[in-house]
């Protein structure tokens, strides 16, 4: 194996979920393609089409040349128009061409792995032109795949992988973000602490400190006095977290103690995806 050990786990967690997506669409029916996900504006045909695009992109595969409809008012951004062109290109496509482009894109980006010998700092091409070291497109991948996995699941009411490689991948990238939501986006007061608990599948603990400049950190050590604790379950934070959910629709699901209000501001802004 020439996979370089740092790239190992992100790697297994793609091959993980993308066999798993793979195994979820195999056997659906053309009108259950079109059926909604929890992604805003996309179906299981737009999931799966994503997921196809970025790795025939992350196989150095041409951008598909395509113009966009007006019509698509789940657009708002740069980022996602990006995004869209992979998506949109395939929307006519049938089922079994669906199917089979998926099969053929794993098994490429499978032996593309396999094969894989360079250094995990080495520079590639990102999405909008940007340059991302190899350890961030393939982590990023594993992410990816494993939040449209949990999507399609949703939708086919087929739920599992709850606990899997990419769930732990997708904790640690969410968490990354928690910071800024705490600090930036909910205005947390300097010196203060904001604590996660958080139950089931994947099951953690996490403190976010604001210091005196108003920056803020999270790690694994309890605090002693938190000015807000928030208790919830871990698919209710990923799909908090992956903008799937509002808090109003999951009120009754969180425990918030403390400041209240701070709780709260922070959960109506707890998506930190794009």
């Amino acid at each position: 194996m020439s996979l370089h050990p740092s790239l190992q786990t992100y790697a297994d967690a793609w091959t993980q979920s993308v066999s798993a997506i793979s195994e979820l669409v195999s056997p659906l029916a053309e009108g259950e393609w079109n059926w909604a996900t929890p992604c805003p504006g996309w179906s299981v045909r737009d999931v799966v089409s994503h997921v196809i695009g970025l790795d025939c992109e992350m196989l150095g595969d041409p951008r598909p040349i395509h113009t966009l409809p007006r019509d698509l008012y789940h657009v708002q951004t740069e980022g996602q128009r990006y995004m869209e062109v992979q998506v949109d290109v395939r929307r006519h496509h049938t089922a079994p061409e669906m199917t089979s482009e998926l099969e053929y894109t794993i098994i490429r980006r499978s032996r593309q792995l396999r094969n894989e010998s360079r250094d995990p700092s080495h520079k590639i091409r990102g999405p909008l032109g940007t340059e991302q070291t190899l350890e961030l497109a393939t982590r990023m991948r594993a992410f990816d795949v494993w939040v449209h996995e949990q999507d399609l699941r949703t939708t086919l009411r087929k739920p599992g992988n709850l606990d899997s490689q990419g769930a732990l991948v997708a904790r640690d990238l969410l968490l990354h973000g928690l910071p800024k939501v705490v600090a930036k986006k909910a205005a947390a007061p300097a010196n203060s602490a904001v604590v996660l608990d958080v139950s089931g599948p994947v099951e953690f603990l996490r403190t976010v400190r604001v210091d005196a400049d108003g920056h803020a950190t999270v790690d694994s050590a309890p605090s002693l006095g938190p000015l807000a604790t928030l208790s919830l379950d871990w698919e209710t934070y990923f799909r908090l977290a992956c903008g799937r959910i509002t808090y109003a629709s999951v009120a009754d699901r969180i425990k918030v103690e403390g400041d209240h209000g701070l709780g709260e501001a922070i959960l109506r802004e707890f998506a930190v995806t794009p």
